[in-house]
């Protein structure tokens, strides 16, 4: 069979990882859209090097859009195959997919309101609203550790890698003119400790594995360490400087994580008297879905809920979704906490409320997660001073932190403790993918002192045969 790398090779977005059996069958390893490259963007996600018309399978590692979120036009291309994911991938797709329609539809209307008066022919958004809600009929899910047969030569297991709600590994078994060959794909491994995740288990032994390296060269501080800085900036801010604290955080996982540690605080009596606001229409409905997946939560959610029936909403918590109610957020004089999509400050609403926050030193831009180098949160959190938000130059005046034990990404430790797994003997090969091209050299360095061996670190369209 053939293995060929079609994205998040030396970068960390775009995850597409086309196999070829040698019957023709062609399974693709996720389906994630490119983000934070600007006018690039875009045509890297429309040049998707395979005709989707020609894919047999999609298997879904998990939700996050740099992992899912073509689907919804290589169904517009002609797709029909299946869609193979965990049920809980399968529940949050339903609508962060719709969210991206939505978005793409949104963007193109703006653009275009700014090409068209020049002469110049109006663009079509890559996917619509209606495409993301017409794919889900592909979809099917998979309990954990249950081998899914997808054909007569083919079947595969998720195993939870404790990334996000639904995440797993890919383990496949192809068998091929009489020979199985064992492939695991772990796409984004979690942290060993979450605050709201199960942690990630063992998955079964493969012969060739692909793997992450988003933090291949970095450590995260202690889980314990990041609730008291988050406590800590909470009430620098707000109580002793009277400012608002803004924290860009992903709709799905992240936000829900962030709230959790603040109902704690709240049952605890430690969160001051100030009202926290999650403005994101998508974190509202992706928080419903892990109140329907509780039983698919961690032992410490387990053991909040012996007492508290909502891990995810206290008396002081409100969750926005009418665009009016962002709005009315910008007239807020006093401290409040601000939590709003997305992460790495690309898109939503957390532009709007930087672009009315920033600028004030009473107020702190808390950073939570990883910014891709190319994304306005990475140009804030590496100091760029001034910045361009919705194209107009604006002074960083606000503090800005970050906590990075919050990440879903499990640090180089982390990462290859888990793979450890593994019998180093029995692995062929090991691909490093979803990650900056330093990062994963960092990452081979230290997995071959571990005594892992025969690691590549592909490009984007190199082919390789196993």
């Amino acid at each position: 069979m053939k293995l060929k790398f079609l994205g998040a090779a030396r970068e960390v977005t775009g995850s597409k990882h086309l196999i070829t059996t040698e019957n023709g069958k062609k399974i693709l390893l996720d389906c994630g859209m490119f983000q934070g490259k600007g006018l690039e963007t875009d045509r890297m996600n429309r040049d998707l090097g395979f005709d989707p018309v020609e894919i047999d399978h999609i298997i879904l590692s998990h939700a996050h859009i740099d992992h899912s979120g073509l689907i919804p036009y290589v169904y517009k291309l002609g797709f029909r195959g299946s869609v193979v994911c965990t049920n809980a991938t399968r529940d949050l797709c339903a609508i962060m997919l719709a969210d991206s329609g939505h978005i793409q539809e949104s963007d193109v209307e703006k653009f275009n309101r700014r090409r068209i008066p020049k002469g110049l022919a109006p663009v079509k958004p890559i996917y619509t609203k209606k495409d993301a809600c017409a794919c889900m009929t592909l979809f099917i899910g998979v309990a954990y550790n249950r081998r899914f047969r997808i054909d007569d030569n083919t079947n595969v297991k998720f195993t939870n890698t404790g990334h996000m709600l639904g995440s797993g590994v890919v383990s496949l078994e192809i068998t091929e003119n009489g020979k199985t060959t064992r492939l695991a794909y772990t796409s984004d491994i979690g942290r060993p400790k979450s605050h709201i995740l199960k942690s990630p288990e063992p998955f079964p032994q493969c012969d060739y594995l692909i793997t992450e390296a988003t933090y291949g060269n970095r450590l995260h501080e202690q889980m314990k360490d990041a609730e008291g800085e988050l406590l800590r900036v909470i009430r620098q801010t707000c109580i002793e400087k009277g400012g608002k604290v803004i924290i860009p955080s992903f709709a799905i996982g992240r936000t829900q994580e962030v709230v959790y540690v603040l109902n704690n605080f709240f049952n605890d009596g430690l969160l001051p008297k100030i009202n926290i606001y999650v403005d994101s229409p998508l974190a509202v409905n992706a928080t419903d879905i892990f109140r329907l997946h509780l039983r698919d939560l961690g032992v410490d959610v387990q053991e909040v809920l012996q007492n508290d029936p909502d891990p995810f909403g206290f008396g002081s918590l409100f969750y926005l979704q009418r665009l009016e109610d962002s709005k009315n957020l910008n007239s807020i004089k006093g401290p409040c906490v601000i939590i709003s999509a997305s992460g790495m400050m690309e898109a939503g609403r957390i532009k709007h409320h930087l672009a009315n926050n920033i600028e004030d030193p009473k107020n702190t831009i808390l950073v939570v997660g990883y910014c891709s180098p190319t994304t306005l949160g990475a140009r804030i959190v590496n100091g760029e001073n001034p910045v361009s938000i919705f194209g107009v130059k604006h002074p960083v005046r606000a503090k800005v932190e970050r906590i990075e034990a919050f990440s879903a990404h499990g640090d180089y430790n982390e990462m290859m403790e888990y793979i450890s797994c593994q019998d180093k003997s029995q692995l062929k090969k090991i691909f490093l993918v979803h990650g900056e091209y330093e990062a994963q050299q960092s990452y081979q360095r230290q997995l071959e002192e571990a005594g892992f061996g025969n690691i590549s670190i592909p490009e984007a369209g190199t082919e390789f045969q196993l």
